[in-house]
């Protein structure tokens, strides 16, 4: 190819007279420097002051838009651009930012703490990258986050409590080093997902989690260290749609109130210490697509549950303690049972049991006085 400009070729767009724009190119330069490696050449595009014709990067009109003087930069997505770098102070002055999308790249460093500036950003999606150190808590101070998306990087230590008082719709950390105990906040959550699987969280379940929960359909803890019972809490769980807390170390009986997960579809309780008769309030859940209790201790099926197993439900109840039935636990294991057959909260409450509500509900005052309530 020649190296001349073709009559036919556009002109060069001409420098932004839109003070935004002039802001945008200064600080998309910036990044730009401190990227070192862009194997996919994502950046080659990134020449001249036309920042809206940059890859990755997306502009958007301001109403009845005459000009590029009412243009702004309202998004970033370089998903799977497999750059290695960090992210800069200046991407804070794109004031009208609503999403940046930096998932399957290779960032590290730090969040900048600038970033609580960026106002009108809805979504941040950090993961499969680099990162390292303790949760970002500057992400926490933006203030119109709904989505923010930290998995598969190597964030440790704890998580704060303010994680939950927030608006945040979709809370992803799976896939971390996160560690500790889940804040008795998470009782506030107001998201509809949260996934915090393959992480080494401890301790209980806050027996208040799920009080706030209206709008949850998805929990997963699953692949952590976490002990202790399935919270009473679960009968707020209406809309939930898949439960996973397998591969923990939970004990002791199922709540009642799991039969208020109306909506489930996915529940997953394998390898774990759970114990009892699997009983029909879990096997009658009317949607129920795939159970898991595989790796527990239940010596027992009800009636429903047997009936699982011809049906076209996923049911798997292996390596149990449940007689006459194969795959299930040499006897020497089912000898002792973990947690001495706790019942966890197997107290009086309204019968029938009222779904979504506070009656009878253990405050967090008197939860700890339950945990080893009678059979």
């Amino acid at each position: 190819m020649g190296g001349g400009i073709s009559s036919t070729n556009k002109a060069p767009p001409r420098p932004s007279s839109n003070s935004k724009l002039k802001t945008a190119y200064t600080a998309l330069q910036a990044w730009k420097l401190a990227i070192s490696e862009d194997p996919n050449g994502i950046l080659s595009t990134w020449v001249g002051p036309n920042v809206c014709s940059y890859k990755g990067v997306f502009c958007s009109d301001s109403r009845n838009a005459v000009s590029d003087g009412d243009q702004y930069i309202s998004g970033i997505d370089l998903n799977h651009g497999n750059l290695r770098g960090t992210i800069v102070d200046e991407l804070s002055s794109l004031s009208d930012l609503t999403l940046l999308h930096l998932n399957s790249n290779r960032f590290s460093g730090s969040v900048p703490g600038t970033f609580k500036d960026l106002s009108l950003l809805q979504e941040l999606d950090l993961s499969n990258n680099n990162f390292s150190g303790s949760f970002p808590s500057i992400v926490l101070e933006i203030p119109n986050l709904i989505y923010l998306d930290l998995r598969f990087n190597s964030f440790s230590g704890t998580i704060p409590e303010e994680l939950f008082e927030g608006k945040l719709d979709a809370i992803f950390l799976n896939n971390n080093q996160f560690e500790g105990e889940l804040p008795e906040s998470l009782g506030n959550a107001q998201a509809s997902v949260i996934n915090f699987a393959n992480n080494r969280f401890s301790g209980t379940i806050p027996s208040v989690f799920g009080a706030m929960a209206s709008r949850i359909k998805e929990i997963l803890f699953l692949n952590n260290q976490l002990t202790g019972c399935i919270p009473e809490g679960v009968r707020f769980f209406s809309e939930v749609k898949v439960f996973d807390v397998s591969y923990n170390s939970l004990m002791g009986h199922l709540p009642d109130s799991v039969s208020c997960l109306n909506q489930i579809e996915v529940l997953n309780l394998g390898h774990n210490r759970l114990s009892g008769v699997l009983t029909d309030i879990v096997c009658s859940l009317k949607n129920l697509m795939n159970l898991t209790v595989s790796y527990n201790f239940f010596s027992g099926l009800s009636q429903e549950c047997s009936k699982l197993v011809v049906t076209n439900v996923g049911f798997d109840f292996s390596d149990n303690c449940i007689p006459n039935k194969g795959m299930q636990r040499p006897p020497p294991e089912c000898s002792v049972i973990p947690g001495g057959d706790m019942s966890c909260f197997r107290i009086p409450s309204p019968q029938p049991l009222v779904c979504g509500s506070m009656a009878g509900f253990p405050g967090p005052a008197n939860v700890a006085g339950l945990i080893a309530a009678t059979p």
